[in-house]
């Protein structure tokens, strides 16, 4: 299949933008004090998680959650997140600014549980699923939780732990005997009433309302404190940016609006993690704000996400790269109707242009996009979307209409379009910090800018680019190779699913570049082969001198980031002093 040809806009980027931040429009924009500093805010954006739960009633017997047979309503998931909410607040005294930590699978439970605890102004602790036992106590101590909702492994994993720090535990799904202090979420849940309500709590926009933690490739993982405005705004502003690209290509508001209401009201597959950033506010808010059913997984499954797509007319997705490639790679992709599929979008890790080509070919004509955020933004900070997209797969796009971006050099001066540096963020989803860790907020939040650590640049009408993570960069004699632009190169031969780049340390030249290549099914490729390939692409000085081909997936977090350490270690690439 080819790809079909790309339409361009035919609507300057500032034009749209008149158009969409009017007076009574949906996207209008007005000025709120947010810790000290004035913040362009989304004017018709529900003040806390609490009313947005509320709101959700008004869609009645629409699907909300779905999970294999299993569905709830959204006025059956209001009443049993009211319940729950009444349950944590009666029988274990959790209230405002307590913490609640979440450890458990993309369960109905985690979705219900979050909103519970949210709607009486708690702080929820969404604890990485993955970890092992000393990571998860890690997180329970360090946040001072005052309960545990769990399913069964990881209870199991944490043994005597909750007990042993006085920590009683809302079992979800566990079979056979609870340690002491736990009790099975049917019991605690009890008779969900028909008229069941929240207990009454008074809530602000900027009140703490989740403490995520940061992937944690190096070091402790740090807590970042995020707010009702914080998770709030991804919805608007992911319908703003969409719009964006829709009114660019000549569609009137109102036309574009019906398709994005079609999209929202309807059925969004969540393959990601719910304990990141990206499947809970980029994903469950923004799906069920709009009325829309979540379908969640038991794990990811290329093929099970097909077969969930055809079953349920999934009409979005959002999911990392290494998602999407997998499901273009599957062998009976041609099988299943996935014409419901309107938008398909990737967040949580850069994608690499040649996968855009790859989408439009495997796919029927579909809306591509990929967002650009970090944990500490509250995911969504520019957004490429639509025929943008297109002509750019290398960009992360324009920051939305109430960010500000901004690219420093070392002495923090700002740079002009086309100049390298540090990528700083402003705007209402940035974090009011990290949990009890003064001197890492001062480092990285200042006078409402978030300095993100990653390198890129802005082109003359605002798109950015991102160069690579300043860590990431490579120093080969003197010169600089970002990975992500040679991993972009290596991406592009069919033959490849995924690659790490990575430094190496070497005598003379200070480091080398080297690439860990992960295979599609059913390819096979040479390291001379890529070479000759990346000849005509890259400088020499880029080409990886040392090379792993693998057919196996390489190490990646939960949230589908590369653990470029662990590549190092697994592949012998580690050099001394980072085995």
């Amino acid at each position: 299949m080819t790809e079909p040809p790309v339409q361009r806009p035919v609507r300057a980027i500032g034009a749209v933008t008149a158009r969409l931040l009017h007076a009574g429009s949906p996207y209008e924009i007005e000025i709120a004090d947010v810790a000290g500093v004035p913040t362009r805010v989304w004017k018709n954006a529900v003040p806390t998680l609490r009313d947005a739960l509320e709101a959700g009633k008004a869609f009645g017997d629409a699907p909300a959650l779905v999970y294999g047979d299993e569905r709830l309503t959204h006025a059956e998931f209001y009443r049993h997140a009211a319940t729950m909410a009444r349950r944590m607040a009666e029988e274990y005294g959790v209230g405002k600014g307590d913490r609640v930590a979440l450890a458990l699978r993309n369960y109905p439970e985690w979705v219900i549980a979050y909103y519970a605890a949210a709607s009486i102004g708690a702080i929820l602790v969404p604890l990485n699923a993955w970890w092992r036992r000393e990571e998860l106590e890690f997180g329970l101590t360090d946040s001072g939780a005052r309960l545990l909702v769990a399913d069964g492994e990881r209870i199991a994993e944490l043994g005597g732990a909750p007990a042993r720090l006085g920590l009683p535990v809302i079992a979800v799904r566990a079979q056979g005997a609870l340690p002491e202090g736990a009790r099975p979420w049917p019991e605690v849940l009890g008779a969900v009433e028909p008229d069941a309500e929240p207990p009454a709590a008074e809530l602000h926009p900027d009140d703490p309302a989740n403490i995520f933690y940061t992937s944690g490739t190096t070091g402790r993982p740090k807590g970042a404190v995020g707010s009702h405005r914080n998770m709030i705004s991804n919805q608007i502003s992911a319908d703003y940016a969409r719009i964006r690209s829709l009114m660019r290509l000549g569609l009137d508001m109102p036309d574009a609006q019906a398709f994005l209401d079609a999209v929202g009201a309807a059925t969004v597959l969540c393959t990601v993690p719910l304990f990141h950033t990206t499947g809970a506010q980029s994903v469950m808010y923004p799906a069920l704000a709009k009325g829309g059913a979540l379908v969640l997984m038991y794990k990811w499954d290329p093929e099970e996400a097909l077969r969930l797509i055809e079953r349920e007319r999934v009409t979005a997705i959002t999911a990392v790269p290494s998602m999407i490639a997998q499901m273009l790679a599957c062998p009976r992709l041609d099988e299943y109707d996935l014409t419901s599929l309107l938008v398909l979008s990737s967040g949580g890790a850069p994608a690499a242009p040649a996968l855009v080509s790859r989408a439009r070919s495997g796919l029927h004509e579909l809306m591509l996009g990929q967002g650009y955020g970090l944990t500490e933004s509250s995911a969504i900070a520019t957004v490429n979307g639509g025929s943008d997209y297109l002509l750019r797969p290398d960009s992360a796009g324009l920051p939305v209409a109430v960010v500000d971006i901004k690219v420093v050099g070392p002495d923090g001066t700002e740079l002009p379009p086309g100049e390298v540096g540090e990528v700083l963020i402003s705007g209402p989803g940035i974090v009011h910090g990290y949990w009890n860790r003064p001197k890492e907020t001062a480092e990285t939040f200042k006078d409402g800018w978030l300095h993100t650590g990653d390198l890129g640049r802005l082109d003359e009408e605002g798109f950015l680019s991102i160069v690579d993570r300043a860590k990431d960069l490579i120093i080969r004699g003197g010169e600089n190779v970002y990975c992500a632009e040679v991993e972009a190169a290596v991406h592009e031969h069919p033959a490849v699913g995924e690659v790490a780049v990575v430094g190496v340390p070497h005598e003379v030249l200070g480091e080398e570049v080297a690439a860990v290549v992960g295979l599609l099914p059913g390819t096979e490729l040479t390291e001379e082969e890529l070479r000759a390939y990346l000849e005509p692409k890259l400088a020499a000085f880029k080409i990886p001198a040392h090379m792993r081909i693998v057919t196996r997936e390489l190490p990646r977090n939960a949230a589908g980031k590369l653990l470029k350490k662990r590549v190092k270690q697994e592949f012998g690439l580690a050099g001394d002093g980072e085995a």
